[in-house]
């Protein structure tokens, strides 16, 4: 399970790639992200997100008559929200890069400059 705290900025970046694969609706965004391992997501996660998305101008909606059912809500992606899409993958790919380079290190990090630690190991002395 992922923690929400950890969702939290995140959940709104892969729901933008999902609309932009292709125009869908909420229960099937919910679908897509269980396949993708987002396992624990409740579809009454996802609609408030996608109506603050609407309403950040990032998505547009349009209803469509269903074979099954009651009209369905499409979402699609708007000019803003291509873009927006474009800055969160990137900014994406820069903190998982940070993340991974934490985790996999085995070597202990340099310290800060003019840190007590750095102090400490002779980096900073004033003799």
């Amino acid at each position: 399970m992922i923690p929400s705290q950890m969702l939290k900025g995140t959940l709104e970046g892969c729901i933008l790639k999902v609309i932009g694969r292709s125009e869908t609706y909420g229960y099937e965004i919910t679908q897509q992200l269980r396949q993708y391992g987002f396992s624990e997501i409740a579809e009454g996660t996802i609609y408030p997100l996608l109506l603050r998305l609407e309403k950040n101008g990032l998505i547009s909606a349009q209803y469509r008559q269903s074979a099954l059912g009651p009209k369905r809500k499409y979402f699609s992606l708007t000019d803003k929200g291509i873009e927006e899409l474009r800055c969160f993958s990137k900014s994406w790919m820069e903190l998982e890069n940070a993340v991974n380079q934490v985790m996999n290190s085995d070597r202990p990090s340099p310290p800060a400059p003019g840190s007590r630690t750095e102090e400490i190991r002779g980096g900073n002395r004033d003799e």
